[in-house]
């Protein structure tokens, strides 16, 4: 239950990944706004169904907007809201299931329109909402309420397939290392263009494998992720490829495509060109001559 909103019993299990990614996003919110000296308000956060979707009602301190959709569809809303108003600051909130399933043949299209918004997406490889299903990041072989045989299908590569749709940033975090992400996400919120932010948020109830990630010396586990070397150059796009196929996690700005011209400012190009007609003309135009 949250103080702010007592007629509602939004939970998170103790030691779900998102409360990171919930503090992470608090810090850069609130960091920016002040240091840009632009309102609160100037902040929308569009989320989707899952635990990632109670995002917009836990966030503590002063609050940005917040839209609770429907599944899959963040993308879509997120777009709406910034073609109505093009100076506000979108986000979408979404989980691999919202994101990755339902939602992915909106990705596609938001990336090559470089629509202007930040995607944090909370990535614990089930759906975690509905007791734990197989998502589309589930490995191979693992065994859950939906495949009690193990899974038959290949997990989605989150950042090989962004790349390859065209995402202008793509970047890699823990849910475990908050300031770093927040890093991240405000590198994403300042960068003109189609943004994504892919987190390993755990679930401690269906898939706890923060020992995999993080690494566990006395049960001899090595960690899975790793740091991106500080000599990489982000905007080299093979070697972002090259990094999101080796294996491992790898954690930092894998991509941010140099000088890209986000969807907001093409729109006002195009309009800058197009010569203006009244209502008279248009109706003159559609008439069979």
């Amino acid at each position: 239950m949250t103080k702010r909103n007592p007629e509602y019993d939004f939970k998170w299990c103790p030691g779900c990944g998102d409360f990171g990614v919930k503090r992470a996003i608090e810090l850069t919110i609130a960091a920016r706004t002040t240091e840009m000296d632009i309102p609160f308000e100037n902040n929308v956060i569009v989320a989707g169904i899952g635990c990632s979707g109670n995002l917009v009602h836990l966030t503590d301190g002063p609050q940005p907007f917040g839209f609770h959709g429907i599944h899959g569809r963040t993308l879509p809303v997120a777009f709406g809201i910034k073609s109505g108003n093009p100076d506000l600051e979108v986000m979408v909130v979404a989980g691999d299931g919202d994101f990755l399933s339902i939602g992915a043949e909106h990705i596609g299209p938001a990336a090559q329109r470089n629509l202007n918004v930040t995607c944090v997406i909370m990535d614990n490889g089930v759906y975690g909402l509905t007791k734990g299903q197989s998502s589309p990041t589930t490995q191979f072989g693992v065994v859950t309420s939906t495949t009690p045989g193990g899974k038959i299908e290949g997990e989605v590569k989150p950042f090989q397939y962004y790349l390859s749709l065209g995402a202008s940033f793509v970047a890699s975090a823990f849910s475990s290392k908050p300031r770093e992400m927040a890093q991240m996400i405000r590198e994403g919120m300042d960068y003109p263009g189609f943004s994504i932010v892919h987190v390993q948020s755990p679930c401690t109830t269906y898939n706890d494998n923060y020992d995999v990630l993080r690494g566990n010396a006395k049960k001899g586990i090595d960690p899975l992720t790793y740091d991106v070397p500080e000599s990489h150059d982000p905007t080299d796009f093979r070697e972002a490829l090259r990094i999101a196929q080796d294996p491992g996690i790898p954690l930092g700005v894998l991509y941010a495509a140099d000088n890209p011209e986000p969807l907001d400012e093409r729109y006002a190009s195009l309009n800058s060109r197009l010569r203006s007609r009244d209502v008279d003309q248009m109706i003159e135009s559609f008439a069979i001559q």
